[in-house]
């Protein structure tokens, strides 16, 4: 059956933005193969939540690459993994 995956809000309006900015430069293949490639993830981190290495900045986190871009964040509590984040690779910001 594996673990439960709960969203927090910052992910999603975080995938929004990837989305919407890999149809508009990219095109909607390039948007449709993002998301396959985050539902592989997902459904390879409910039954192995310590696949993701540990984060250096964000308490009790770990990462997962999504795609050269793009790493997942999430933290693992009993029994269900919370989907924390998706961070921009590239960006000045970004947090490990």
């Amino acid at each position: 059956m594996g673990y439960k995956i709960t969203f927090k809000k910052r992910f999603a309006n975080n995938l929004l933005s990837v989305i919407t900015y890999l149809e508009k430069e990219w095109g909607k293949k390039a948007a449709d193969d993002f998301m396959d490639r985050l539902n592989e993830a997902l459904n390879l981190l409910k039954f192995h939540p310590h696949i993701g290495a540990p984060s250096k900045k964000i308490p009790r986190a770990r990462g997962l690459l999504i795609s050269p871009h793009n790493r997942l964040f999430y933290r693992i509590e009993n029994n269900t993994i919370f989907i924390i984040t998706l961070a921009d690779t590239r960006r000045k910001n970004y947090r490990q």
